[in-house]
């Protein structure tokens, strides 16, 4: 259909339309254009327009008096192209709303995950410093006895295995630490623990 102005068919149009179809004073393309468009339900004004200027003036109507009692058909507009970065929005925000609507569906079935924190009280904090203490102490116990049973009483050598053992001590608790918040297996720190204090148990025996 010719853009412009679109009206409705009416009797007057679609008879004019029928007799300028058989109309041999117009040429072959217009005769074919009136016949299309005298089965059609509209018709632009510029296609009756053009067919009504060239059909013998002594056998057309007025043009007024074809379309007196036709209406106007207003056209839909042509829905606007969105861009790619405005469809890729749209996805991703109604992605977003997927996400969002199941996470409401399932929040009273599936747990909460909070996440861990290595000290999440001033109780923790306590004991891991009393830890932390114990450690090296325990350390600088088993390294200076340790140094004491080989140098045969060295003060120098007694200090120097004692200050190892404290080393090996804060070594150790790392290690521990870096497992607990790693959420490594509780089993693993009983062990090294008990190797650690297993020298000291053993030379106080």
């Amino acid at each position: 259909m010719d853009s412009g102005l679109v009206i409705a068919m009416n009797k007057h149009i679609s008879s004019f339309l029928l007799s300028a179809a058989k109309e041999p004073n117009l040429s072959a393309d217009l005769q074919e254009l009136a016949s299309v468009l005298s089965l059609q339900n509209s018709i632009s004004y510029r296609s009756l327009r053009t067919i009504w200027l060239n059909s013998l003036p002594s056998t057309r109507p007025p043009l007024r008096h074809l379309i007196s009692s036709s209406e106007f058909v207003l056209q839909s507009p042509k829905p606007r192209e969105k861009s790619e970065e405005l469809k890729e929005r749209l996805r991703n925000l109604g992605e977003m709303g997927e996400r969002k609507a199941y996470r409401e569906l399932v929040k009273d079935i599936v747990p909460k995950e909070e996440p861990s924190e290595p000290f999440s009280s001033y109780k923790d904090q306590l004991g891991f410093g009393l830890h932390v203490v114990l450690i090296m102490f325990t350390g600088y116990l088993v390294g200076f006895a340790a140094f004491r049973a080989l140098f045969n009483h060295s003060a120098v050598m007694n200090a120097a295995g004692g200050i190892l053992g404290l080393v090996c001590g804060m070594l150790l608790e790392t290690t521990l630490f870096i497992i607990r918040t790693s959420g490594g297996p509780s089993l693993l720190h009983q062990l090294l623990l008990l190797l650690l204090l297993l020298p000291f148990l053993l030379l106080q025996s």
